[in-house]
């Protein structure tokens, strides 16, 4: 039996994450680690000044154990894999984060991140989102589903090493999926519009209010799978060299030293 580790960036009492702990529960031995509250957006930001409480939590589903973590998704899935499992893990679930992860989004991600810390442990790694996770009504069901159902082939496939594969599911039942796209990461770029406000005491703080910019996308990129209503995967790669570009430098660092 497919040992798994779940973790979030929305906190372990989100929708997203009890709803596939309770589904992938009905087949597989699941561990919860998640922070005790939404850490969205942290990124791949660790908690190194503070000390990080932890909590084994009963979350009323039929999981192995549940943690709850004070620090970031990142610190959650480093404590469970060197501090508080004692078993080891064959595959790393991150989500289902309430809203996209699309493009450019995947560096700020929280979700992203705790499935990239599962890859640098050497563990396969699948971060998924729902698009329209965000909205109170929103059905985590057919994504937990889909999951369920595409952890074996995953598996069976490989996940490439230094690598996760990042999956965004649209906001349609299951049964108007247009299908499966393995995509690159498209744009999805933001307008970094800032509030001006005052707090009671005179204070002056800013509220980030972006939106998304409309541009052009390729027809392999996630953000059109999704504007098609279909499942899109990407694999993400941790190791950031530009090898073009390295390449490139290469070839004129030998230049400028032969003349």
């Amino acid at each position: 039996m497919l040992k798994v580790l779940i973790s979030n960036d929305d906190g372990i009492h989100a929708n997203g994450i009890q709803t596939l702990a309770a589904k992938l529960a009905q087949r597989y031995e699941v561990y919860v680690v998640a922070p005790d509250r939404e850490r969205s957006a942290t990124g791949h930001a660790l908690t190194l000044h503070k000390p990080i409480r932890i909590e084994e939590v009963d979350i009323k589903l039929p999981v192995a154990k549940a943690f709850s973590v004070s620090g970031t998704p990142s610190d959650c899935v480093k404590l469970a894999l060197n501090a508080l499992l004692d078993v080891e893990i064959d595959v790393l679930v991150s989500g289902i984060n309430h809203g996209p992860n699309l493009g450019s989004d995947v560096i700020y991600s929280g979700t992203v991140s705790a499935a990239l810390e599962g890859a640098i442990h050497g563990i396969p790694s699948i971060a998924v989102s729902l698009v329209n996770g965000f909205e109170k009504m929103a059905d985590f069901n057919h994504g937990a589903e889909f999951i369920y159902n595409f952890l074996p082939t995953a598996m069976e496939v490989g996940i490439p090493a230094k690598s996760i594969l990042n999956v965004n599911i649209p906001a349609v039942p299951l049964h108007e999926f247009a299908g499966i796209k393995i995509a690159e990461l498209g744009t999805r770029m933001y307008t970094d519009s800032y509030e001006k406000r005052i707090d009671p005491r005179g204070g002056i703080y800013y509220w980030l209010a972006g939106e998304i910019i409309e541009t052009g996308e390729s027809e392999d990129s996630d953000v059109e799978a999704i504007r098609n209503n279909m499942i899109s995967i990407s694999p993400v790669h941790y190791n950031l060299t530009n090898f073009n570009a390295l390449t490139l430098l290469q070839e004129k660092l030998e230049i400028a030293e032969s003349v």
